[in-house]
């Protein structure tokens, strides 16, 4: 018996995994993917990146331990093969950095128009090529307020940073199911989709269809419409 070991039984959440571990790479290269039972029994998937926040899918199956860490290239590997039980490889636990967020405990603030945060992204992706450098955009650019949303008694605001990690991580889709992507046309994405705002004292929380990426909240900083 394998004393580390996530178990996927389906094989299409194995391939969205897949999917969700490739991505966190190629915004991450050295990308540590963190892997925790939930309450419910299924496994929270937690990745880094490269934006101050942490992206996340849930899926169903089981990991021992119970919290445990990878390597991003050693899991996609292991993903290809066609076993439902699948090596993690080395644990990789000292190079997480930082805590995870609550499970719960998260208000609901306000849902956006999946459409508004492609547009922020893409115009801040041409302010980036126009303005970066070779250690990519500038610091400024990433830190900057670009969304204040209001509701369930709390205010929160949403920087590029956060935005691009959404973006980044693919986790909009268009109208017919596949991906959004920093060149897809806003149009192609349906009207009606949302991205939730959800929010605790200390994190902010945006949930899309395929995805959720979570960053910390500078709570102590007054927060104004950007």
């Amino acid at each position: 018996m394998l004393e580390r070991v996530l178990t996927i039984p389906s094989s299409a959440d194995r391939a969205d995994l897949a999917v969700f571990v490739g991505r966190a790479i190629r915004l991450d290269e050295a990308a540590v993917i963190r892997l925790k039972r939930r309450g419910d029994g299924r496994v929270a998937v937690w990745a880094p990146t490269g934006f101050d926040a942490l992206a996340t899918r849930v899926v169903a199956g089981e990991v021992r331990p119970a919290d445990t860490t990878a390597a991003g290239d050693v899991l996609l590997q292991a993903l290809g093969g066609s076993s439902a039980d699948i090596d993690p490889g080395f644990a990789m636990d000292s190079a997480w950095r930082g805590a995870l967020p609550p499970e719960s405990g998260f208000v609901h603030v306000d849902d956006v128009p999946a459409r508004v945060l492609l547009g922020l992204a893409q115009r801040g992706a041409a302010l980036a090529k126009e303005h970066g450098s070779a250690q990519g955009p500038p610091t400024s650019l990433l830190d900057q307020k670009v969304l204040e949303v209001a509701g369930g008694g709390t205010d929160v605001a949403v920087s590029m940073r956060t935005v691009f990690a959404l973006t980044g991580m693919g986790f909009v889709p268009l109208a017919d199911g596949r991906p959004a992507t920093a060149d897809t046309d806003l149009d192609a994405i349906a009207a009606s989709e949302i991205v939730r705002v959800r929010a605790t004292a200390s994190w902010l929380r945006l949930d899309a269809r395929f995805g959720a990426v979570y960053a910390r909240r500078a709570a102590a900083i007054p927060l104004f419409p950007a």
